[in-house]
């Protein structure tokens, strides 16, 4: 019984010491109410596995579809832009340039981008909208979930037109899922546990912005 009383004891000092910082990181003057369509266009970082890579696109888009957007997955951005383009003129959707151009042709608004720098006892995701327009982010946050425990550290970065290359550029993280497989049940949940709280700042579809 005192076994059980330190432990319990323990997980409370820890989630205590779980401190969370927002900021605001959406365009507050951008009206998303406008938005009918948002394509996510890119998975890319420490997640090699094409089916484990669409997994996440899929929280993502389940967290779009809860806040009123019409999310295009990433599996159907990729069929949809492979039937425009010739092999050898395929888009780098990785870069800024290259997921604008994806949602000129996809006839979007809107484009989502997700980084994931670890993906092992650490997962970091990062998740980026920018206007297909402009090219200027309307969205920006980051979030990172530890194995054991469930708890999170939050936080998200001011949208910045100008900090667009070093957010959106490449990343050295963990490695997985070199084969394409999809997610194991755990890591699943542990991904979507994940894109859940980054998505909670996520401005929703009105024609005001939101309140914090």
């Amino acid at each position: 019984m005192k076994t059980v009383l330190n432990s319990l004891v323990t997980v409370l000092l820890l989630v205590v010491g779980c401190h969370s910082q927002r900021e605001s990181s959406f365009q507050s003057n951008y009206d998303f109410s406008r938005v009918n369509k948002v394509a996510i266009v890119s998975v890319e970082g420490a997640v090699q596995s094409e089916l484990a890579k669409d997994e996440i696109a899929d929280f993502f888009a389940i967290e779009l579809l809860e806040q009123g957007y019409a999310p295009m997955g990433r599996a159907q951005v990729r069929a949809t832009l492979a039937e425009q383009q010739a092999e050898d003129e395929m888009i780098n959707l990785s870069t800024p340039e290259g997921a604008v151009e994806a949602g000129i042709l996809l006839n979007v608004p809107v484009v989502m981008t997700i980084r994931i720098p670890h993906f092992g006892d650490e997962i970091s995701i990062t998740a980026t909208m920018v206007d297909v327009d402009s090219s200027s982010i309307l969205w920006l946050a980051t979030c990172k979930g530890k194995d054991g425990g469930g708890l999170f550290s939050f936080f998200d970065k001011k949208s910045d037109a100008g900090q667009q290359e070093s957010l959106l550029g490449p990343i050295v993280g963990d490695v997985m899922g070199s084969m394409d497989q999809p997610l194991a049940p755990e890591q699943a949940e542990r991904a979507q546990r994940v894109v859940k709280k980054l998505c909670r700042s996520l401005p929703p579809k009105v024609s005001t912005a939101p309140e914090w």
